[in-house]
C-alpha cells in the first residue's frame, strides 16, 4: 500500500497520535506523524542501492513531546527569529514569547511543531500524498487572526518529498512556514564532510543574537560563497566573524531566482554514501543551519547521540525578522488572500 498508518502513542492529555508511512513506486519511504506534522524518517538509497534513514529524530513519541530542536517538524506561525519577540502590524504591537533569549523563535514554545494535525490521504498522480490540517486560533502564541493551514506531503515517484503549504486568515497576520528536518546523507557522526552548494549571491549577515542586520551582503570573497560546491567543515573552520556568530552556519541566503517561481535553491552531496539532496522552492530564501547547537544531550534513533553538526537543515522561507524589517519581502497575509508555497527535496545519487 502506498500509505499505511499505525498508532504512535498518546500525548500527556491522552490524545492518540498516528504515524503514516508513504511508500513510492521505487521503495522510498517517508514517515510522518500527526504530532507537529513531524517527518520522523526518510528512507532513501545510497550509491549501492542500500536504503537508509537520512533524518535525525527519535524512535518513539515521548522524546518529541519533550524539548528537542524541532526535529522534522512543521514550523509556524513564523519560522526563524523575530527580534525582541514583538512586531507591529496596522499600528498594533503584538507581544510574542521570548523563547530564544530576547527573541522569538519558530512560532513560540507551543507553535505548530506541537500542534496535533488532522490527517487524510489525498488523491495524487505524483505518488502517495498525505494532507494535514490545523486551525490556529486568533491569539495563539500572540499572533492575530484565525488561521486555517493545510500542508500536503507527497512522496513522488520521481523520488522527491514535495511539501505544499497553504493558508487563509480572517484577520491581517504574518506567516512564514517551513519544515525543520535535519539531514545526514551519510548516516554518520556529523555532516562536516558533506558538500553544499546554494544558488545565492547574497546572504543576510547577523548580529550577536542571530537577527539579520538588515542588509543584503554579497557572498563574494567570504566563507558564505556557496555558489560552487564546497566542503561544509572547511568553511566552518574559516576565521570569519559571521561564522563565529553562528557557531557555524545559521544564516539566510537570498536566492537568485524570480520571486514566487519554483526554482533550484541548494544541493548537498555526501561522498561517503553518494546520496544527493536537491532543494527547489517557491520561497525567496533558504536558511542553512549546520546543527551548531546540538550538544550531545539528546539520544536519538537507536541510541545515537546527536552532537554538534550531527545534521544540517535547509529551511526554505521568507527572511527572518521580516515583520520588523520592511526592506525584506512582506510576510503579511490578509483576509481574501491565500498563502501558497511549495518546496521539493529531491533525492538521488552522485559519483
Amino acid at each position: 500500500m502506498p500509505i499505511t498508518s499505525e498508532p504512535f502513542g498518546e500525548t500527556a492529555e491522552g490524545t492518540p497520535i498516528e504515524r503514516y508511512t508513504l511508500t513510492n513506486a521505487n521503495g522510498l519511504q517517508a514517515d510522518i506523524i500527526t504530532y507537529g506534522g513531524i517527518v520522523t524518517a526518510l528512507r532513501v538509497p545510497d550509491r549501492n542501492g542500500e536504503i537508509g534513514d537520512i533524518v535525525l529524530g527519535f524512535d518513539t513519541l515521548a522524546p518529541y513531546l519533550g524539548d528537542h530542536p524541532f526535529f522534522g517538524a512543521l514550523v509556524g506561525r513564523f519560522c526563524n527569529r523575530i527580534a525582541g519577540a514583538q512586531f507591529t502590524l496596522n499600528g498594533t504591537t503584538y507581544q510574542l514569547a521570548h523563547n530564544d533569549g530576547v527573541n522569538h523563535l519558530h512560532g513560540g514554545p507551543q507553535g505548530f511543531h506541537r500542534a496535533i494535525w488532522r490527517a487524510s490521504e489525498r488523491p495524487s498522480d505524483e505518488g502517495p500524498s498525505l494532507e494535514l490540517r490545523y486551525l490556529s486560533r486568533d491569539g495563539e502564541e500572540g499572533y492575530p487572526g484565525n488561521l486555517s493551514v493545510t500542508v500536503v506531503y507527497t512522496l513522488t515517484d520521481q523520488n522527491a518529498l514535495q511539501i505544499d503549504y497553504s493558508a487563509t486568515t480572517d484577520r491581517d497576520t504574518v506567516l512564514n512556514l517551513t519544515n525543520h528536518s535535519y539531514f545526514n546523507l551519510d548516516r554518520s557522526a556529523d555532516i562536516l564532510g558533506h558538500e553544499i552548494q546554494i544558488d545565492a549571491t547574497k546572504f543576510l549577515p547577523i548580529n550577536q543574537t542571530l537577527i539579520p542586520l538588515g542588509e543584503l551582503r554579497a557572498v563574494h570573497d567570504t566563507p558564505m560563497d556557496l555558489t560552487t560546491s564546497v566542503v561544509i567543515g572547511d568553511r566552518i573552520a574559516a576565521d570569519d566573524e559571521q561564522v563565529r556568530r553562528g557557531l557555524g552556519f545559521d544564516h539566510t541566503w537570498v536566492l537568485d531566482k524570480p520571486d514566487g517561481a519554483l526554482g533550484h535553491a541548494a544541493r548537498v552531496y555526501a561522498p561517503g554514501s553518494g546520496r544527493t539532496l536537491d532543494v527547489s522552492t517557491t520561497m525567496p530564501a533558504v536558511q542553512f543551519y549546520s546543527g551548531n547547537m546540538l550538544d550531545g544531550s539528546l539520544a536519538g534513533k537507536g541510541g545515537q547521540v546527536y552532537s554538534q553538526h550531527s545534521g544540517l537543515c535547509l529551511e526554505t522561507q521568507y527572511s527572518p525578522d521580516s515583520p520588523n524589517q520592511p526592506q525584506f519581502p512582506s510576510t503579511v497575509l490578509r483576509p481574501g488572500e491565500t498563502y501558497h508555497q511549495t518546496t521539493l527535496f529531491q533525492f538521488g545519487v552522485g559519483a
